[in-house]
C-alpha cells in the first residue's frame, strides 16, 4: 500500500435506506431524523406520510418532486381554498398516487392547520410542545428494536384527529416523528446517530 493511503472505512447507515437507490440514502444521510421547525415543512411531511398509507416510503420519496409541483410547494393557504376543479387536476396526474381519499386528506389538513393558527395554535409549536421542544434521544442497536408506534405517537394521533386531520394514525404519526426528528431512531452505529443527537441539545442556558 502507497505510504499515506488508507483504506476508506465504510459509512455504517440504518439497514432499511435501499443502496441501489441514490435518493433514499440522500434522504437517509441528510434528511431524516434532523429536527424540522417550520410549520409548512411539517404539514408536507404530514401529506406525504398520510399518501404512504399502504405504500412504501420509497415509493412517495421517488414522487416527492412531483407531488411538490401538484400541491404548489404545499402551502396551506392555497391548498385550503382547493375544491373540486383542483381535486380533478390532482386525480388525473401520474406523478402522484391517485387516491381521492388522501387528496381529500391533504386539502382537509390544509384547512386544520389554517383553523389551528386562528385559534392562536401554530402547527410547529403545537407538536413539539409534545416533546418539550427537544428531541426523544433513542438508543437502538438494531432495527428490530425500533417500535412502529408509541404511547406518545396515540396522543398526538388522537389529537390531530379531534383537529380534524385524516391519514394521521399513530403508525404514521411515530413515522412522521422519526423523519422530523421529534425522535432520533437511527440506530447507534449508524454515523447520522450522533450528529442527529447534537442538533437535538439544548444548550443549557446561563445564569
Amino acid at each position: 500500500m502507497p505510504r499515506g493511503s488508507a483504506a476508506a472505512t465504510p459509512l455504517v447507515r440504518c439497514a432499511w435506506p435501499k443502496a441501489g437507490n441514490a435518493l433514499y440514502v440522500e434522504y437517509h444521510d441528510t434528511e431524516w431524523g434532523v429536527p424540522e421547525r417550520d410549520s409548512r415543512a411539517l404539514y408536507e411531511k404530514l401529506v406525504l406520510d398520510g399518501a404512504q398509507a399502504g405504500l412504501s416510503w420509497e415509493t412517495i420519496l421517488n414522487k416527492r418532486e412531483s407531488y411538490r409541483a401538484a400541491f404548489r410547494g404545499f402551502e396551506p393557504e392555497t391548498i385550503a381554498r382547493w375544491g373540486a376543479r383542483e381535486k380533478a387536476r390532482l386525480m388525473a396526474d401520474a406523478g402522484i398516487v391517485r387516491n381521492r381519499q388522501k387528496i381529500d386528506s391533504a386539502i382537509g389538513n390544509a384547512r386544520a392547520v389554517l383553523a389551528m393558527r386562528e385559534a392562536g395554535l401554530e402547527l410547529s409549536d403545537h407538536l413539539w410542545g409534545f416533546v418539550d421542544g427537544t428531541p426523544i434521544q433513542n438508543q437502538w442497536s438494531s432495527l428490530r428494536q425500533i417500535p412502529a408506534r408509541t404511547e406518545l405517537s396515540d396522543r398526538i394521533s388522537k389529537d390531530l384527529k379531534q383537529r380534524g386531520f385524516n391519514f394521521v394514525g399513530s403508525t404514521i404519526v411515530y413515522a412522521f416523528m422519526q423523519a422530523v426528528g421529534m425522535v432520533n431512531d437511527h440506530v447507534v452505529e449508524c454515523f447520522r446517530h450522533e450528529p442527529c443527537a447534537r442538533l437535538g441539545r439544548v444548550k443549557p442556558r446561563r445564569r
